[in-house]
C-alpha cells in the first residue's frame, strides 16, 4: 500500500487508539482475575485486590457493550471504524483462549507502537478496484496488486499491516469451493529435521542449512550498539530502530522463502510425505536455542502442510521417539547416539549410513504403518533366520548423498 499522508495519519492515530482498547480491556481481565486469586478466607494480611463478588467475568462481549458506551463519550474511540475495535477485542479475547487451551504465556500490555495491524472484518461491496483499494473512513489507498483476485471469490475481510519497509493489506477471500483431504497413496518420503542439515529424506537427500540469523548478527550487533548511544526518542533514535527492523524483516523474509522453495521441492514426484512431531516449545529453550529458532522449523513444517494440501500431498506428523535410536533396516534397537555420532552403524546387520538418513527412513516407515501400508524391511536372513551383515548398502558417508539446491541469502 501506497497511502498519502492524510491516510497515513489516520491509521497511526487508529493504531495507538486500538493499542489503548487493548491496553485497558487487558487491565480490566487482569484486576478481575487478580481479585480472585485467594480463598476470601486467606486474603494477604498486607493488602488485597477486591472487586465485587457479584461483578461479573470481563469477557468479550462484555467488553464490545462497554467499548459502544465508550465510544459515545470518548471522541477519539468514536474517530476509529467501530469494527476495528471490535476486532481488537477479539484479538485479546483469542490470546486468553490461547492461555487456556494452548498453554499461552499471560498476554502482555503492548508498548506505543507494538500494534502494528488494523482488521476490517466486513465489506459489503469488492474493495479493490483495480490500483487501490477502499477502507471504511479512510477512502482509497494506492496499490500494488501482486496478483489479481480469481474469478469468482469474494473479499470478505482486510488486515491492514505495518512492517518497517512499509504499509501491506492481506486479504481474505471466499469461495464457494470444497478441496478433498489429499489420500496416503503413491511415493512416500520421510523427512528429517537437523542443524547441520536443514532435513534429511529418507531417499538420501540432504539440504543445506542456511544460517540467516548467525550470519547477519554482527550487523545487527553494530546496529544495536549505535542505538545504545542515541537520545532516546528522537530523530536518529528512530532512524537508528527502523534500521534494525528492517535487518530483522529481511531476516524473517529470507527465511520464509527458503521455507516455501523447500516445501515445493520436496512435494516434486511423491504422494506423501512425513514429518516428526517434535516440541519445538522445548528445543527453543535448550542449549542450541538460538541455532533451533534461526533454523524455523515450526514454522517450516507449516507450510509444508500448506503446500502439501495446495499440491494435493497426504502429509501427517508421526512420534518422532526412538527414530535415532532404531535401525530402519532391521527394526534393531541400536541405543542412543550422541550429536557428534553422525553416522548409523548397526550392529546386528551391518547397515551403514548417515544418521538423519536413517531416522528420515524410520519416520518414513511409522508414516507408513499408521496409514496402514505394509513396510517391508531390506535385511537378509540366512537358513536360521539370523541378520546377515550387509556393507554399506546406502553409502557410508554423508558425501555420498545428494545435496539439494543453495539457500538464498
Amino acid at each position: 500500500m501506497y497511502p498519502d499522508t492524510n491516510a497515513e495519519s489516520i491509521m497511526l492515530n487508529w493504531l495507538e487508539q486500538s493499542r489503548r482498547v487493548y491496553n485497558y480491556a487487558l487491565n480490566e481481565r487482569r484486576d478481575w482475575i487478580k481479585s480472585r486469586k485467594c480463598a476470601v478466607n486467606a486474603c494477604s494480611l498486607k493488602s488485597e485486590y477486591i472487586i465485587s463478588a457479584d461483578t461479573p467475568y470481563p469477557n468479550y462481549y462484555a467488553q464490545k457493550r462497554s467499548l459502544t458506551a465508550a465510544r459515545k463519550i470518548i471522541s477519539e474511540l468514536d474517530s476509529v471504524h467501530s469494527q476495528v475495535l471490535q476486532e481488537t477485542l477479539a484479538r485479546l479475547d483469542k490470546s486468553f483462549r490461547s492461555m487456556q487451551e494452548r498453554g499461552f504465556g499471560f498476554p502482555r500490555f503492548k508498548k506505543y507502537g507494538q500494534m502494528r495491524s488494523l482488521s476490517f472484518p466486513q465489506f459489503k461491496a469488492n474493495p479493490v478496484t483495480g490500483w487501490q483499494i477502499k477502507l471504511p473512513k479512510i477512502g482509497a489507498v494506492r496499490i500494488n496488486l501482486h496478483r489479481p483476485i480469481p474469478e469468482g471469490m469474494i473479499v470478505k475481510q482486510v488486515r491492514v499491516v505495518k512492517k518497517a519497509s512499509g504499509w501491506y493489506a492481506m486479504l481474505v477471500l471466499q469461495c464457494e469451493a470444497t478441496i478433498p483431504d489429499a489420500i496416503p497413496t503413491g511415493t512416500s518420503v520421510g523427512i528429517d529435521l537437523g542443524l547441520l542439515s536443514f532435513l534429511a529424506t529418507s531417499s538420501g537427500k540432504l539440504i543445506a542449512r542456511p544460517k540467516f540469523f548467525v550470519q547477519l548478527q554482527s550487523k545487527l550487533k553494530w546496529l544495536q550498539r549505535q542505538l545504545k548511544d542515541k537520545v532516546k526518542g528522537s530523530n536518529n533514535y528512530r532512524k537508528a530502530q527502523k534500521q534494525i527492523a528492517r535487518l530483522y524483516e529481511h531476516i524473517h523474509n529470507t527465511r520464509r522463502e527458503f521455507h516455501f522453495l523447500t516445501a515445493h521441492q520436496l512435494c516434486d514426484g511423491v504422494g506423501m510425505i512425513f514429518a516428526q512431531d517434535l516440541n519445538f516449545v522445548a528445543l527453543g529453550r535448550g542449549m542450541l536455542a538460538k541455532h533451533c529458532l534461526d533454523a524455523g522449523w515450526g514454522g517450516f513444517l507449516e507450510i509444508l502442510g500448506w503446500v502439501c494440501k495446495k499440491r494435493g500431498v497426504y502429509f501427517a506428523k508421526v512420534d518422532p521417539k526412538g527414530t535415532s535410536q532404531t535401525c530402519p533396516n532391521c527394526g534393531a534397537h541400536t541405543g542412543k547416539k550422541e550429536l557428534d555420532e553422525r553416522v548409523h552403524n548397526c550392529s546386528e546387520c551391518g547397515y551403514i549410513t548417515d544418521r538423519d538418513v536413517a531416522a528420515a527412513i524410520v519416520v518414513e516407515h511409522t508414516g507408513l504403518t499408521a496409514v496402514g501400508q505394509t513396510v517391508v524391511l531390506a535385511v537378509e536372513v540366512d537358513c536360521l533366520g539370523v541378520p546377515v551383515k550387509q556393507q554399506n548398502p546406502r553409502g557410508n558417508s554423508r558425501e555420498s548423498h545428494t545435496v539439494l539446491g543453495t539457500p538464498s541469502q
